[in-house]
């Protein structure tokens, strides 16, 4: 078995591997969206795309752990506000895992397009939302829409994934009301669950190479540790800056693959 592992792995591959996805990690811990570093890289490795979608997937699992553990033990994550979504985020992830290999990717990418430019936007003009916490406690309408919001969000991480992480830290400002920070964090954990529920259908299919998404996904860990403590030192307003250009790298790159 040990001779299996040690034939597939190439020392060159792996860090090449490393030093992107520690990049991808740290960005992904302040704002989401390291998957537009991290998918390619694996891709640009010689796996095959199926397996490598995969392996950044499980290896993508630790980075956002990693993240999340940082956001946890700085007091920054609600999990009563949660409870809900992270149900309903689950079952998104896991339907909309299930139905990808029978739907087209190209009929989402126009509307992803458009919703992310309409989050730069709204997000560029409301100059103080995300700055100052102004959560005001959990209601039945907060619930009821953030458990909606996690549900098709989640779906669509499960389903596509490009832009999901910033997808579920806008909705949580929006929602609740919260900062930058505290979004930040709670998103981690929603995209966690999402990840994970992704992850067991690329496991059930057989594309996950298990030695490089277990080593690059220390790697990872490690780098989504110090992005979130970056963050977390930097504060609100160093975030929102970041989310907005990440968000705009995103539908950059979606649009030079659609039309160039």
């Amino acid at each position: 078995m040990l001779d299996i592992f040690l034939a597939e792995f190439n020392i060159q591959t792996f860090l090449f591997l490393s030093i992107t996805c520690f990049i991808a990690a740290f960005v992904d811990a302040i704002a989401g969206g390291g998957g537009l570093i991290s998918v390619p890289a694996f891709v640009a490795s010689g796996l095959p795309i199926h397996v490598a979608m995969g392996t950044n997937k499980m290896a993508a699992s630790f980075s956002v752990l990693g993240s999340a553990v940082k956001y946890f033990t700085s007091g920054n994550i609600n999990f009563s506000l949660l409870k809900y979504p992270m149900i309903t985020g689950a079952i998104g992830s896991v339907l909309g895992t299930c139905v990808v290999s029978n739907t087209r990717e190209e009929v989402l990418e126009p509307l992803i397009f458009i919703m992310l430019l309409a989050v730069i936007i709204y997000t560029f003009m409301n100059k103080n939302m995300g700055i100052k916490d102004e959560f005001q406690g959990i209601t039945l309408k907060n619930n009821i829409i953030g458990s909606f919001m996690s549900f098709i969000v989640c779906f669509y991480i499960g389903f596509f994934g490009p832009g999901g992480g910033s997808f579920l830290l806008f909705g949580l400002l929006k929602i609740y009301k919260i900062d930058f920070i505290k979004a930040s964090g709670n998103a981690k954990v929603l995209n966690l669950i999402a990840n994970i529920a992704s992850l067991i259908a690329f496991i059930y299919f057989g594309n996950v190479s298990y030695l490089y998404s277990i080593l690059v996904g220390f790697v990872m860990f490690i780098g989504a540790q110090c992005g979130a403590k970056y963050a977390i030192k930097k504060g609100s307003k160093f975030i929102r800056p970041f989310f907005i250009a990440v968000s705009f790298i995103t539908i950059a790159k979606m649009a030079i693959e659609k039309f160039l």
